[in-house]
């Protein structure tokens, strides 16, 4: 085998197996997994319908409940036995009437209460259903609550639950008595607990599980003393408005499902949860997972037998060709290999040969191009050498240009008065000279020469010459800014210096045709090649200017900005020429395009531009329509990201 000869990242014997799995295995265990959730979800809703109506009997008997000691107390009401008796408060005559009531009564308690709210009498069924009296401790007297007196002053009956703290609720019927001349006598109170008895016996009628819960899903009473172990507020989610009333619950290893029901006695709101075993279903299930799992393992055994057949009569071949392939990268003679098949595999390898064959005479011819096109390549350099050449010298020709018709004017004004200045220098030493040798002559002398006009222009010329001297030196002066050429290393700059010492040397540009608007924020400096900075400004600056046809305006705005989560600077320059059209705003900054005409420009400012802020770590940004003017914005970084 060839040295160079590498193993695949994937290998094909992989990635068949991954094939077969995924169309034979994984539709086999999506159908299979897809009946198990459906099967799952079928039982689920059978068992959630059958809670569900055996919740509705519940829901009967407590409205059957209701109806009975609602009909059993319009009876008591019109009694005027019981009138007459709540009237004299003879609570031992009370006590025997409701004895005897009591006994063929649904409810389990009967309580009399005079119109004060004293306990006359109160009566119970206990465990074994005897009738007995309940009498407070020490035969002390109770009274009504404040709470419910008040409630029955607006009203004549009101039903309610009282929550017990003994595993019981107790649904009341609370009734106000009036004789037969409308006078409030009394008051009767009935009474059915609630208890573990009463949800037994449910549960063997129903065969559930069966749990009373208060509205805020405390559990009071159950079947099985295990949903007494759940902490308080465990089933408060179940009774939530928006939550499924469907859960489920494990009861000594045992899967049940349960639904929440609300129920409701007069004022007050309670929950039922009723739960039936899952424990066959369960049995069910775990039997279609162990079908399931045998049916996968043989596709799985047969899909073993499957790859090795298919390793030995394609695989095989296949990787033989790679490493012939492989020889013949690292050779450049051609690599041929035996035809052992007369199969699609025969051919591919029939078709390799030729390959192969086609390949060595490529590389010969190859190599032969790449030694003419390293010849064309360092022609082609040798020639962008000398365009960029030419670029910087016309530029430097302009500047010059510009820079020399700057000082033009102020030496040629200077040279003017020089004239002047001459000649009153030779009046006034012709002056000095009569006054030292024949004073009386020196009065015509001072008349003929003009000495008044003199004494009053002389001052007015040195001025000029000064003016012109200073407008020179300011001119160097920004030349030498501009340039820095002193500076070869990254240096703190005043960007707005470096805008104002580029409109300097364009003030012959921009002089008496365009006007400068500058809109400065507050900056720090920047860490920059400050040279290469100011041949940015002066290109974009300069390409203002030339674009204005006659007068116009070019605006210069500076503000902080962020680049990148970076602190940075943002400098616009909008002027007011004539634009560019989408089509030549996508190519400004390619190199040698341009819009002058033929020896105006070599089209490589702005593209040299562009890679002047690209090396800084900033971004040049350019915007303009036809008709109406070109804004560049450039963001450059407080420090540059990178080295120019």
């Amino acid at each position: 085998m060839n040295p160079s000869f590498r193993k695949p990242k994937r290998s094909l014997r992989t990635i068949l197996i991954v094939w077969f799995f995924l169309f034979s295995v994984v539709p086999l265990a999506f159908v299979t997994g897809y009946s198990v959730v459906k099967y799952e979800k079928a039982i689920d809703n059978e068992l959630s319908q059958r809670l569900l109506g055996n919740a509705r009997e519940v829901s009967v008997i407590i409205s059957d409940f209701q109806s009975g000691l609602n009909e059993r107390r319009d009876k008591y009401i019109k009694s005027n036995s019981l009138i007459y008796h709540l009237s004299t408060s003879d609570s031992q005559s009370l006590r025997s009437q409701a004895q005897n009531w009591l006994r063929s009564e649904i409810a389990t308690s009967l309580t009399f209460f005079n119109r004060d709210g004293k306990m006359l009498v109160s009566m119970f069924k206990d465990d074994r259903n005897e009738v007995r009296e309940f009498i407070g401790v020490n035969n002390s007297a109770l009274y009504l609550s404040d709470q419910n007196i008040q409630k029955m002053k607006d009203v004549d009956q009101f039903s309610f639950v009282e929550f017990g703290n003994s595993q019981k609720m107790s649904l009341i019927v609370f009734t106000k008595v009036m004789n037969n001349s409308g006078r409030h006598v009394g008051y009767i109170e009935q009474l059915i607990d609630l208890e573990k008895n009463f949800l037994d016996r449910l549960k063997r009628r129903m065969k559930l599980e069966l749990i009373l819960l208060r509205s805020n899903g405390q559990p009071l009473v159950a079947t099985h003393n295990d949903f007494y172990l759940y902490k308080k507020d465990f089933f408060a989610t179940y009774v939530l408005p928006d939550s499924n009333p469907f859960f489920e619950l494990n009861i000594r290893n045992n899967p049940y499902g349960f639904i929440m029901y609300p129920l409701s006695w007069g004022q007050t709101n309670f929950f039922l949860a009723l739960g039936a075993s899952k424990l066959e279903a369960t049995t069910v299930l775990k039997n279609v997972n162990l079908a399931f799992f045998s049916v996968v393992g043989t596709v799985i055994l047969l899909l073993t037998i499957m790859i090795i057949f298919v390793s030995k009569t394609i695989i095989r071949p296949i990787s033989e060709l790679v490493e012939a392939i492989a020889d013949m990268q690292n050779s450049d003679r051609v690599v041929e290999i035996p035809i052992k098949s007369e199969t699609e595999i025969g051919l591919l390898t029939e078709s390799f040969n030729q390959m192969s064959r086609n390949v060595s005479q490529a590389r010969a011819d190859l190599k032969r191009k790449i030694n003419e096109l390293e010849g064309a390549n360092q022609e082609l350099k040798e020639t962008q050498s000398r365009l960029v050449h030419s670029s910087k010298m016309v530029s430097l020709g302009q500047l010059v240009a510009g820079v020399a018709h700057e000082l033009n004017n102020p030496i040629g004004f200077i040279y003017s008065n020089m004239s002047h200045l001459r000649d009153y220098s030779n009046k006034l030493l012709g002056l000095i000279d009569i006054a030292q040798r024949t004073p009386e002559k020196l009065s015509q002398s001072i008349a003929e020469s003009d000495l008044d006009y003199i004494r009053e222009d002389l001052p007015k010329l040195i001025s000029s010459c000064e003016d012109g001297a200073r407008r020179t030196r300011d001119i160097v002066l920004g030349l030498r800014n501009f340039s820095r050429l002193e500076e070869a290393k990254l240096k703190e700059v005043d960007i707005h210096e470096a805008i104002d010492n580029t409109l300097n040397l364009l003030s012959g540009e921009t002089k008496n045709r365009i006007q400068i608007h500058k809109d400065y924020s507050s900056l720090p400096l920047v860490l920059c090649y400050a040279s290469q900075i100011n041949q940015v400004f002066m290109n974009i600056l300069t390409n203002a200017a030339q674009a204005i046809e006659g007068s116009g305006n070019i605006w210069i705005s500076t503000k902080l900005s962020h680049l990148l989560d970076k602190e940075a600077v943002s400098v616009s320059f909008q002027d007011s020429g004539k634009g560019m059209t989408p089509e030549v705003l996508e190519k400004i900054f390619d190199p040698f395009f341009s819009t002058k005409g033929v020896g105006q420009g070599t089209g490589l400012g702005l593209s040299i531009s562009y890679g002047i802020i690209q090396s800084h770590g900033g971004e040049i940004q350019v915007k303009s329509q036809p008709g109406i003017g070109t804004e560049f914005v450039i963001r450059l970084p407080l420090k540059p990201t990178t080295g120019s």
